[in-house]
């Protein structure tokens, strides 16, 4: 049976729960809603124009299920319909949530002449087509229990695809790869790992154990270790983690170390900077070979605006460094440990902002001896 061109999708409710809403054909599984299981296999088949049955309360949910250059339309109008149906070409009909799997047989999905479904749905809609032919390769979801039994299934397959293109998985049980990611030859999956959403992860990699990463693009060589990366790009030969946490829009380059307790937001991060442990660098522009200090903290927000601070090439910012957004550290300059930076610092400069020590010489015997006297006047 060849693969018609338009296809119509009907978004039906979940009834089986009553709290719950949702039409079960944007439920995720594998993180991914079955609208776009649905949606990818027929495009790969070559489906061109698709109409959703849908209210607005969903409308933009399920386009957003779909490429931004896709042709669909989301209505729940007859009239809206009956135009899409204006032709004498198969038209493909999913009359409820499905998820695509090579073996099932025919059944509830089925293809019929756009004027043949025009004539039978001028009333009302309804499955009863006389010129319908049933198509297979799909299987119904009825509900959470389905789809929980489901999951398993595409999670292994999902994995063995990867395997037997060259990507090494540990375990495969105790991973999750959502059908939209792409990995890499030579890329070593470890247990405890999620992949989510539009993930590219390149070529040689090492991703876990215990990461997390979701709508990110990941460079060759790169290590990811028990860390979270979302909605950001990593480049090249980096490593992230343990333990960190890098938010969306973050653009971070090659040759970067993002160590344990680092945070990073709405930053771009230039090649070979060091960001060991301990800080916090949000809305930033961080130029290249930078070393932050541990303790480092970009402090970006003062209640009411997020500012940005920029820091140049080669600059080296001392533990427990403070800089206070919107402020600018040139290339090449220095900031002490312990600083609070409210000031530009230019290139090749070392901003010192400390108060001076000031040593009371015996303050420490002194009060040791006063509790020592306490002590004995209690004892008493």
């Amino acid at each position: 049976m060849n693969c018609p061109q338009r296809a119509v999708c009907f978004l039906e409710e979940d009834s089986s729960i009553p709290a719950h809403s949702k039409p079960l054909m944007l439920e995720a599984v594998l993180f991914c809603p079955i609208l776009t299981w649905v949606g990818d296999k027929l495009q790969a088949d070559g489906v061109q124009r698709f109409f959703i049955v849908c209210g607005p309360t969903f409308a933009e949910e399920v386009r957003r299920c779909f490429p931004a250059d896709a042709d669909v339309i989301v209505s729940e109008q007859q009239k809206d319909l009956m135009e899409f149906l204006n032709t004498p070409d198969q038209v493909l009909v999913l009359p409820r949530a499905a998820l695509p799997l090579e073996e099932a047989g025919v059944g509830f999905v089925y293809q019929a002449p756009g004027y043949e479904l025009q004539e039978s749905w001028k009333e009302r809609m309804s499955n009863n087509v006389s010129a319908a032919e049933l198509a297979s390769g799909w299987l119904p979801g009825y509900g959470p229990e389905t789809i929980a039994e489901l999951e398993l299934l595409l999670r292994d397959r999902i994995v063995k695809r990867h395997i037997q293109n060259g990507v090494r998985v540990l375990d495969p049980t105790a991973v999750y790869i959502d059908p939209r990611v792409t990995i890499g030859r030579g890329t070593v999956i470890l247990p405890g790992t999620i992949l989510r959403g539009e993930t590219h992860i390149g070529c040689g990699c090492t991703i876990g154990p215990n990461a997390m990463v979701r709508d990110c693009t990941v460079g060759d060589d790169t290590e990811v270790n028990a860390s979270q990366i979302n909605e950001s790009t990593i480049g090249s030969r980096t490593h992230v983690g343990p333990f960190a946490y890098v938010r969306p829009g973050c653009t971070i380059g090659d040759d970067i170390k993002v160590g344990d307790f680092v945070e990073i937001k709405n930053s771009t991060i230039g090649d070979g900077t060091k960001i060991s442990h301990l800080t916090y660098v949000g809305d930033s522009d961080v130029g290249k070979k930078v070393n932050f200090g541990c303790g480092t903290v970009t402090t970006n927000y003062d209640g009411f605006k997020k500012y940005r601070c920029t820091i140049g090439d080669r600059a080296f910012l001392g533990c427990n460094t403070n800089l206070i957004a919107p402020v600018t550290v040139g290339d090449g300059a220095y900031t002490a440990a312990g600083s609070t930076i409210t000031d530009e610092v230019p290139a090749d400069a070392l901003a010192v902002a400390r108060a001076r020590q000031k040593n009371l010489e015996g303050w420490a015997a002194r009060r040791r001896k006063i509790h020592e006297s306490q002590e004995q006047k209690n004892e008493h």
